[in-house]
Parts: structure tokens; C-alpha cells; sequence
């Protein structure tokens, strides 16, 4: 995240939480530990904190769980691939050959 971002961000937070400090010093103390951080997923999680929480949000709250959140995401990713691969398999489908079973359960020495 960039400091603007950060301001943006805390200006959001200030107006469900009036008692926030959305100071540009706190902003420009706060940059180091949210530099590093997607502002999409800061702003994700203030929206799901403010929906859930009364009190004022920390760090700890703007960042969530990053690593929780990549797992989550790349296994949506490949379920959604997993599902297209089988979508791609159920459509090439065919049933098989007449007479397959009956061979095979001949050459087996299978008697029904």
C-alpha cells in the first residue's frame, strides 16, 4: 500500500469509528506495516471487520490473515480449474463399445 492509500483507507475507517486516529502522523507510522500489504485485501478486511466489530481496528485487523487468505484464494483457483477439466472430460465422454462387457467378462472366464 502507498501512504494515500493508507490515508483513504484510514478516512473509511474514521467515519464507522469516530474515535480513530486518522492522523497523517499515524498514517505515515503505520506505512511500515502495511507497505508490504494489497490495498484490495485491507479494504476486504475493514469492510468484513466494520460489519462484525464495535471497537477500533488494528493493524492486526487492516492485514487479516494474508497467508489464510492466498491459500484460500489459490485453492479456489484450483477447484475452479479442477471443475473445468472435468466439465471438459464429461463432455468428451462416450459410453463404450457394444459388446465391451461381454468380451471382457469372456476373456476373464466370467459366466453370468
Amino acid at each position: 500500500m502507498e501512504v494515500v492509500e493508507i490515508a483513504q483507507l484510514y478516512r473509511e475507517i474514521k467515519k464507522h469509528y469516530p474515535f480513530f486516529d486518522a492522523s497523517v502522523e499515524k498514517v505515515k507510522a503505520d506505512y511500515k506495516y502495511l507497505k508490504d500489504f494489497p490495498a484490495e485485501a485491507a479494504q476486504e478486511n475493514i469492510d468484513r471487520y466494520i460489519l462484525t466489530e464495535t471497537a477500533e481496528p488494528k493493524i492486526a485487523n487492516i492485514r487479516g490473515r494474508l497467508g489464510e487468505q492466498l491459500e484460500r484464494e489459490r485453492m479456489r483457483q484450483q477447484t475452479a480449474e479442477l471443475f473445468t477439466v472435468m466439465d471438459q472430460a464429461r463432455t468428451a465422454a462416450v459410453p463404450p463399445p457394444a459388446g465391451l462387457k461381454e468380451r471382457l467378462y469372456a476373456r476373464l472366464g466370467f459366466r453370468r
